[in-house]
């Protein structure tokens, strides 16, 4: 049976609220800590910004006793375990880690001997030991290792996944030395049904970038072949399956817009800056695959102008209705979205654009962009119309029926007035 402790979550966005959900079901004391106002008083009403989690989980938690969010880190003093699950975006280009700094430096005065602390972010190798041990020794006096348990477990979390959700995904744990593995071990056991222990902290990090640069790389590969096949007048889609049918040597990827969310775009870039600043190398792969995702946006509009352009029309004063905008399908996370560089694309060309996207908040788009239900006067209406994510609350035998151009990224309508990327 899991010991129940007081833990304290440092971000209650898409990573941290689901990890608090967990920790109050298996019995723990969570404090869920954002520095959103708006957020922390919604998640206080009992409402949920992250699609995965309920309102009525939330409203379960809070009705409990076991969950108390807030924007205070005072609420988190006598904490057993602490986990950092703050953002790390890019900022011009080079990672920045100043929101962990920030929730290190305002967990420090709620440490005490005996706790545990793990870092969740993404972040490059060496983040865990050579930046929040030592920050963490130097704002309390306590030693990571021989005062306070110190360790790092990488986010494995996949926004709208029906199948793999934090409690069935396998866990990276890991700690500075083998007392904090322990204890991290235990913490995620309780949690989890599978963890995965592993030698250091840094070996941890790079586990996490590896993933997501795997994936990087291969939707680079495919996005580049697809143009390729394109102009060489094949069916790439048809391709892929053919390939596919093999049963060893080869994983599907198919392409697409681009790569969004926080996951692909950046976690890349964390470790191809991290191999240029130790080892004064690039990392060639990781920039050619951000090359070729970063201009899939311009690839899509250039389709959409030969596609119009042979139906007569210019892009300039094209109405073009854009079905979908968050990075992936069936989520609301509009992180890194390669449609939104669609929209600014389109922008560009004076299109007169319209956006179908009913999980995306109405604030959450450009003020440019006009929004719409899916209904037949709006697809009717439009010169072409953009399938950019395949929600599956979208109908796409209505919009085949009503729609008299269409360009699919995502391969879900073969009618004869549809181009496929």
């Amino acid at each position: 049976m899991t010991r129940s402790q007081n833990v304290a979550i440092v971000g209650q966005g898409y990573v941290g609220l689901p990890l608090a959900m967990c920790g109050v079901a298996a019995g723990h004391h969570v404090v869920g800590i954002d520095s959103d106002e708006r957020k922390v008083a919604g998640l206080r009403d009992g409402v949920s910004h992250v699609e995965d989690i309920t309102d009525a989980l939330v409203a379960d938690a809070l009705a409990g006793g076991r969950y108390r969010p807030t924007s205070s880190y005072d609420d988190a003093a006598g904490f057993d375990v602490a986990v950092i699950t703050v953002p790390t975006p890019l900022q011009d280009g080079l990672p920045d880690v100043s929101h962990i700094e920030t929730a290190v430096r305002q967990l420090a005065p709620q440490l005490r001997r005996g706790a545990l602390v793990v870092l969740e972010s993404t972040t490059y190798p060496g983040t865990t030991d050579e930046m929040v041990a030592p920050l963490l020794a130097e704002l309390t006096g306590l030693s990571a290792g021989a005062d306070f348990l110190l360790g790092y477990s990488p986010e494995r979390i996949d926004p709208g996944n029906p199948q793999w959700h934090i409690g069935n995904t396998p866990k990276i744990v890991s700690g500075i030395d083998a007392r904090s593995l322990a204890a991290v071990d235990e913490f995620y056991s309780g949690l989890v049904d599978v963890t995965v222990p592993v030698a250091s902290t840094r070996q941890a990090e790079l586990a996490k970038l590896l993933e997501n640069t795997f994936r990087h790389i291969n939707i680079a590969l495919v996005n580049e072949i697809a143009v390729f096949a394109h102009q060489m007048d094949i069916d790439i889609w048809g391709t892929i399956d053919a390939a596919a049918t093999k049963p060893y040597g080869f994983m599907k990827f198919v392409p697409g817009p681009g790569v969004g969310g926080h996951c692909l775009p950046v976690d890349p870039s964390y470790l191809s800056w991290q191999v240029r600043r130790t080892l004064g190398r690039s990392s060639r792969f990781i920039e050619l695959a951000n090359d070729v995702n970063n201009h899939m946006p311009d690839y899509v509009v250039q389709r959409l102008i030969e596609g119009l352009n042979r139906r007569e029309k210019s892009l300039r004063g094209s109405r073009i209705v854009v079905l979908g905008a968050s990075y992936k399908r069936n989520s609301a996370d509009l992180r890194e979205s390669p449609t939104i560089r669609i929209l600014e694309l389109l922008k560009q060309f004076d299109a007169v654009v319209t956006v179908v996207d009913p999980l995306v908040a109405a604030d959450a788009l450009p003020a440019h962009v006009a929004r719409a239900d899916l209904t037949e006067s709006v697809v009717r209406g439009a010169d072409a119309v953009l399938i950019a994510v395949a929600h599956e609350v979208f109908d796409f035998d209505f919009v085949q029926r009503h729609a008299a151009y269409i360009l699919d990224t995502q391969r879900v309508t073969d009618g004869p007035a549809t181009d496929l990327l």
